[in-house]
């Protein structure tokens, strides 16, 4: 057993994969700051925390270089505003996915065509953070909406046209019937 540290906000991920490690915990949605400025506050300002885990892991490919894995997982609970009602609504959001690491920005663009997982390139060290933050921005729902809005959808009498206003098409109708308005 190697008793190597690993850092999640610099982690050599040759290194990490090699010892088969596993690292996780949890962060407060303020470590993630693209994340929490996307999410609403509620009245507390509170959020639950992000959890997560990173496992690394070293693939013997017959006839081919040993590949090496980076697997991710996290989740959390934000407080987004619904589209229709614009109350907040809390959203699950979590991955898990799992990024395939080569040499080269080149082999990893060239890989990411053909293949189905995510390719990335090696870099000097990687933040978890940032990737996970990445993910989970990409996770977060399109149009965030209740199954049932708690409260029942009025229209504003301001947006209703008055009833006394001409329909658009009156003087179309009026020069089909060979009338011409006056």
């Amino acid at each position: 057993m190697n008793s190597r540290v690993h850092d999640p906000f610099q982690l050599d991920v040759e290194a990490f994969a090699k010892d088969g490690a596993t690292l996780q915990g949890q962060w407060p949605l303020s470590r993630l700051p693209r994340l929490d400025e996307s999410v609403l506050r509620d009245a507390t300002g509170h959020h639950e925390d992000v959890s997560w885990r990173v496992e690394g892991e070293r693939r013997e490919v017959r006839g081919g270089p040993t590949q090496t894995w980076l697997h991710v997982a996290s989740g959390a609970k934000v407080m987004l505003e619904c589209q229709r009602c614009l109350k907040p609504v809390m959203a699950p959001v979590a991955i898990e996915r799992s990024f395939m690491f080569v040499h080269g920005e080149a082999a990893a663009a060239e890989l990411d065509i053909d293949s189905e997982d995510d390719v990335l390139a090696f870099s000097r060290s990687l933040d978890v953070a940032e990737l996970i933050e990445d993910e989970l921005l990409l996770a977060l729902p399109l149009v965030p909406r209740h199954e049932v809005c708690p409260e029942p959808l009025v229209a504003s009498t301001a947006e209703l046209p008055p009833d006394d206003t001409p329909h658009p098409f009156a003087a179309l109708a009026a020069l089909k019937k060979g009338k011409l308005p006056n």
